[in-house]
């Protein structure tokens, strides 16, 4: 190769080891993700609309496990609006695992809910169920929701909600050791 023709190739070359090299490993993109879905989920803890609507793409589609999803980010905000709210019903969740693709672009969590009717005289009181989102890097770098969906639940006591609420971790298993396990085990 001529000195030249190597001058003028020298500039491009950590730009063509950029474009080679994915941004993050999947574990990395899981782990963040796994913290997106807590921020998520502290959101409507926190009754904050701006921050859960932060959280979800314009084209996503919620409920996408149903005959009836609820299609796009203003239609999503409107029927969480209530649950947001938090005046009728306290909505928690956690992840229990999370799965990136190798370019760390998609991710799919999913972990347990918590439903709480705060009337004194709720019965039940403690609805649990499943949950299932996946998620997606955007050209910022963020992950914003693509699809939600879950189970209806079932009633539970106050025993398996005081034990809903211990399982609950704030750190990404994959931060902690080798690799990211795929569930978290009750």
């Amino acid at each position: 190769m001529s000195r030249i023709l190597w001058f003028a190739l020298l500039p491009m070359m950590p730009l063509c080891a950029l474009a080679a090299t994915p941004a993050q490993s999947p574990e990395q993109a899981a782990c963040e993700v796994w913290q997106r879905e807590l921020t998520f989920a502290r959101s409507v803890q926190q009754h904050d609309a701006a921050a859960f609507a932060g959280h979800v793409r314009r084209d996503a589609i919620f409920d996408a496990n149903t005959a009836r999803p609820t299609r796009g980010a203003d239609a999503i905000a409107r029927h969480w609006a209530a649950i947001i709210d938090g005046k009728t019903v306290h909505l928690s969740w956690y992840p229990q695992q999370v799965v990136a693709s190798a370019d760390g672009t998609l991710a799919y969590s999913s972990g347990t809910y918590l439903l709480e009717d705060p009337a004194p005289a709720a019965k039940p009181r403690y609805t649990i169920g499943q949950f299932a989102t996946v998620w997606q890097r955007g050209s910022d770098r963020v992950w914003r929701v693509a699809f939600d969906g879950g189970d209806s639940g079932r009633p539970v006591g106050n025993a398996d909600a005081a034990a809903f609420r211990a399982r609950r971790r704030e750190r990404c298993p994959g931060a902690v050791g080798a690799g990211l396990p795929t569930i978290l085990h009750r």
